[in-house]
């Protein structure tokens, strides 16, 4: 039983078509009438449904017009559902009513594809990724967009949410930062150090990632994946190749799945230890940031002593893995993280048992359950607000299948919560890196996949470090890449961040982003 297919097909009736060639077959992807398709927006929501994805698609080399796609998960459930939209129509109903996500993957629509939400809740159609001083007219996912050309600037204006009244007032940070990390720009109302409201303003790290997909083969598309978000490397090539590799029906080889596992769950590590140090950090605990960064930069030596690069990228490929360490090199890795543990033990005990730090993170950035449930957060930002979110046990592909990850869900909601998420993980990644070593099958680590038939599509998630991440991949009619549509985890949690900072300081923003600490390039698309 697939209760959000037959959700569809009940409401619908004959209205509503099931589509072929589109896999894996467990996921159901449903044509839904034009006119009708801000309906799903309800169904879904009454079965309790999120919302992971929206995103167009220009289908004129397969002799089509346009589409618009979204993707559905209920508990181990997963559903795509689409509507077609003429050329000399490009609308369609927008989800946005019943769908708070939907908000900005419709804005994304509108200035990517020039496909115009209409009913829109919020009458919303400013940009989102492309900016102001692009002309309007200007679609790059489009076929007819010519990739290579130069496009003029306009003089464009952003159309700012304001707050009035006596002593408000606004503190604009960004786009350029006072350290390394790209670019945002931050739009704060305030009254004294009372935040009124924030406004996030992205995309200035926009780089036509999903229209260069279509220009590049498919193996050449694993490594473009890999750098859509640096530090997420693993994940998002993973996500790319189980797409591929269910485009060609094929399954890779045992061993290369377990050491994909085990550098997905490695990067996991990294990231966390970064990200608890980072916490402490813009809390002005600075001995917890260099002894977590320690721990990091052991974590990344040891990347590189056995897999070749520091932070495992292009080590992802169509068809298995680029590498195959040798027997000595995995079993240092499960001595060296034993010990790793141990001081990772050590420093969290003196962690926890700061009442200083404590009283910082506590009731600090409150993301509510109801909230997170709304806004389609994943990862660790829903994890710690209650929702029993991850992707190795909704969607559990092989290893994960035989050696699921121990979740765990938060219910403070705050920045300590986050924090904690993150802890617990690491612990749990160590434990679930020894268990894959120690069943580490024999054999060959790729394989060489098949040619990818015409007119098909496929989704793949993958829970990377940051929360799940979604690929859908359509080949061409030559068995080319039509379209890569990308969702990164970023996409729907920089919504929470404008959320959790309500009832905060000025002061305390740092640390509430410091504790989503999403990624500027995965949503930059």
């Amino acid at each position: 039983m697939n209760l959000l297919r037959d959700t569809i097909m009940n409401h619908f009736a004959t209205n509503a078509t099931l589509c072929g060639d589109c896999y894996p077959v467990a996921i159901p992807q449903i044509l839904v009438p034009r006119e009708q398709f801000d309906d799903i927006g309800w169904l879904m929501k009454d079965v309790g449904a999120r919302l992971v994805a929206e995103w167009g698609v220009d289908e004129t080399p397969l002799g089509r017009q346009y589409a618009v796609l979204a993707c559905f998960a209920r508990e181990t459930e997963y559903l795509l559902l689409r509507c077609n939209i003429p050329h000399n129509d490009p609308t369609f109903p927008s989800l946005s009513k019943k769908l708070a996500p939907a908000f900005r993957f419709e804005r994304q629509i509108m200035s990517l594809m020039g496909l115009t939400p209409t009913g829109h809740i919020h009458s919303d159609l400013r940009p989102w990724i492309k900016h102001e001083d692009w002309p309007v007219d200007a679609w790059p996912l489009r076929k007819s967009f010519a990739a290579g050309q130069r496009m003029p600037r306009v003089d464009g204006d952003y159309a700012w949410v304001r707050a009035e009244g006596e002593g408000v007032y606004e503190i604009p940070v960004g786009p350029v930062h006072a350290g390394i990390i790209e670019p945002g720009h931050f739009r704060f109302q305030a009254m004294g150090e009372d935040i009124l409201n924030l406004e996030e303003r992205l995309g200035y790290t926009h780089k036509g990632i999903e229209k260069r997909f279509e220009q590049l083969s498919w193996n050449d598309g694993a490594q473009l994946a890999g750098r859509t978000s640096g530090d997420s490397t693993v994940a998002h090539a993973l996500t790319y190749c189980r797409a591929l590799e269910t485009l060609t029906g094929q399954s890779i080889p045992s061993r290369a799945a377990w050491l994909r596992a085990i550098m997905l769950e490695l990067e996991r590590i990294a990231n966390h230890l970064g990200d608890v140090g980072a916490i402490a950090n813009d809390a002005a605990f600075t001995f917890f940031f260099y002894q977590f960064m320690r721990l990091k930069e052991l974590l990344l030596r040891i990347n590189k002593r056995l897999f070749g690069h520091r932070y495992l990228m292009d080590l992802i490929v169509p068809g298995g893995i680029a590498v195959n360490p040798a027997d000595e090199g995995t079993a240092s890795l499960g001595r060296e993280l034993t010990d790793l543990l141990k001081e990772f033990e050590r420093i969290v005990n003196m962690y926890d048992l700061n009442a200083s730090l404590d009283d910082r993170l506590r009731g600090t950035g409150i993301l509510t359950a109801k909230t997170a449930r709304e806004l389609g957060t994943v990862g660790y930002v829903a994890r710690a607000s209650e929702q029993a979110l991850d992707c190795r046990i909704q969607a559990p592909f092989s290893p994960y299948d035989r050696f699921p990850p121990h979740v765990v869900v938060l219910n403070s909601c705050d920045v300590h919560a986050r924090a904690w998420v993150r802890i617990e993980e690491i612990r749990d990644s160590i434990r679930l890196i020894h268990e894959l070593l120690a069943t580490l099958p024999d054999g060959e680590t790729v394989i060489m996949l098949t040619k990818v038939p015409p007119d098909c599509s496929s989704l793949a998630v993958v829970e990377g470090w940051r929360g799940e991440i979604v690929y859908w991949l359509q080949s061409g009619p030559q068995g080319e890449i039509n379209r890569c549509a990308i969702r990164d985890p970023s996409s729907v949690n920089w919504l929470a961040l404008e959320q959790a900072v309500h009832g905060n300081i000025v002061p305390d923003f740092p640390l509430c982003n410091k504790s989503f600490n999403q990624s500027y390039s995965g949503h930059d698309l």
